[in-house]
């Protein structure tokens, strides 16, 4: 993989990944302007991301019929430099005729095996997930990965 990033003004850089360009930007306390995500959003979107794809993929193999599908996120950071996040919580919510042990399956899959980016990340924080299907509490559980 390859990427890079120039500077545009202020605290803003253009990012192109295979020619598709994105912006970040600082938040007002760190001298931005807040107008794009800072780049600890973007790793809570990446976090997102990953583990959405896994289980959306893992859905579809186990032939699962999904209708409305959301993650939110919750993340504490550390108050010492460098400031990092200290926890997070990934919320699955999920709508359809799911099957729960399909669901768990590919929920668990992504948290503990397959998603590249939680892994990495959860090597300095402790990550949990909470699954629910439509609009019922199902399972939590928490992000160890065997390497």
């Amino acid at each position: 993989m390859e990427a890079n990033m120039k500077w545009i003004k202020n605290m803003q850089f253009e990012c192109n990944n295979r020619d598709l360009k994105s912006r970040i930007d600082a938040s007002l306390e760190h001298g931005g302007e807040a107008q794009y995500p800072s780049p600890k959003e973007l790793l809570l979107n990446a976090m997102m991301g990953c583990a959405g794809i896994d289980v959306l993929l893992t859905l579809k193999k186990m032939r699962q019929q999904i209708e409305q599908f959301q993650i939110e996120i919750e993340a504490e950071q550390t108050v010492d430099f460098p400031i990092h996040f200290k926890t997070a919580k990934l919320i699955f919510d999920c709508f359809g005729p799911l099957d729960q042990a399909k669901l768990l399956r590919a929920v668990e899959g992504s948290m503990t095996k397959y998603c590249g980016i939680n892994f990495m990340i959860s090597q300095s924080c402790h990550i949990t997930y909470q699954i629910n299907l439509n609009g019922s509490f199902m399972y939590e559980g928490v992000a160890l990965y065997k390497v």
